[in-house]
């Protein structure tokens, strides 16, 4: 005979519920965080949470001919977020990049995939085309 099993208790499933609302609620902070760094750097963001082709880009910003798709990561140092974005996660990003691209209005702009990492404490870091071998695309 083959055990069954038991749904996640409403204990378990209201902490996951919770967890989850935290970690949104802290994502949507960084992205304004980062976007009034940007912005203060002379950046102009074009859009926030731009779902494109399935994938959601945190930032799109724009400074003179370059547009930056930025990935927001908010972790408990800026070493996590540094790293917290996988090789999945970027591959991603450059098809996102790559569907911005063809837009009206973005002909002509250099495009580039940053990253602006933030941890409690710290200054924010922007760290432009962090990821060099994900782009272009070959």
């Amino acid at each position: 005979m083959r055990a069954t099993r038991d749904p996640m208790p409403a204990s378990r499933t209201a902490l996951r519920r919770n967890r989850g609302l935290k970690a949104r609620q802290t994502g949507r902070a960084a992205e304004a965080l980062a976007a009034l760094w940007l912005m203060v750097r002379g950046y102009r963001i074009l859009a926030f949470r731009s779902r494109t082709h399935g994938v959601e880009i945190d930032l799109l910003a724009r400074r003179g001919g370059v547009l930056a798709v930025v990935e927001v990561k908010a972790r408990g140092s800026l070493a996590e977020a540094m790293e917290a974005v996988t090789p999945v996660q970027q591959a991603r990003l450059r098809r996102a990049a790559e569907a911005v691209c063809g837009r009206p209005g973005f002909e002509g702009l250099s495009v580039r995939l940053d990253l602006m990492a933030l941890a409690p404490g710290r200054w924010p870091r922007h760290v432009p085309n962090a990821w060099p071998d994900s782009w272009p695309a070959s």
